[in-house]
């Protein structure tokens, strides 16, 4: 039974890495970090990402254009571009390692302990990876805040407010975070006696030397 819970505990948590991986993907793409609606023309709307922005208008529709120079965009803008992509590689790197370190998979069936440990590895870069993708998306949000309630500001200048990729984004860390935890969680529960100690007891038959095997049937 524990080596059943173990087992599900370990495809959890890298399924659901996987989901925030995939999610933190889609963030750092989406141009939907910040959303500008102006009260002037209720039917134009602005949405600024990491990469480029975009204007909504009813009859044109989505026109986005790319930044020009990646040292004129805002440091909170900068920093975020490389931390997401941290965050990606960090992310992709877990799920190899905790894949290989798995239960389930034939990788290395014998060498239990290097398992363990590559599960380990696997959550501890996970949990970097979440964190990676965290960071950025509560940065922009922090200051998109800050600015909006900035009183220096004339009341009649559009405010910037959150965007849907910071939602996605906050889903997408937390999801890496619990992942990282259930990987982890699973590679320092402790496996069931049976499984533990039928793998040493068939190496040790085996590994015996030959003139040994020969004397116990001659004593026999």
């Amino acid at each position: 039974m524990a080596l059943v819970l173990r087992t599900v505990a370990q495809l959890a948590g890298v399924s659901l890495s996987l989901l925030g991986w995939v999610l933190a993907c889609l963030t750092n793409y989406l141009p939907h970090w910040k959303n500008l609606n102006l009260e002037l023309n209720e039917m134009e709307n602005w949405t600024l990402g990491l990469w480029q922005a975009c204007v909504v208008q009813e009859e044109v529709g989505m026109q986005c254009k790319d930044f020009d120079s990646f040292l004129a965009l805002p440091v909170e803008l900068r920093v975020s571009r490389i931390l997401m992509f941290l965050s990606h590689g960090l992310g992709l790197l877990g799920l190899l390692v905790s894949g290989f370190g798995l239960d389930c998979s034939r990788v290395g069936e014998r060498q239990r302990e290097r398992k363990q440990r590559l599960l380990i590895l696997g959550g501890v870069l996970l949990w970097a990876a979440g964190t990676a993708a965290l960071a950025p998306v509560s940065w922009v949000a922090h200051v998109t805040v800050r600015e909006f309630w900035d009183e220096t500001v004339p009341e009649v200048v559009p405010r910037w407010e959150f965007g849907e990729a910071l939602f996605l984004g906050w889903f997408a860390g937390l999801s890496l975070l619990l992942g990282g935890c259930l990987v982890t969680g699973a590679a320092c529960c402790a496996r069931a006696p049976g499984a533990a100690g039928r793998y040493p007891a068939a190496e040790t038959q085996y590994l015996r030397h030959p003139l040994e095997m020969k004397n116990t049937r001659l004593t026999v």
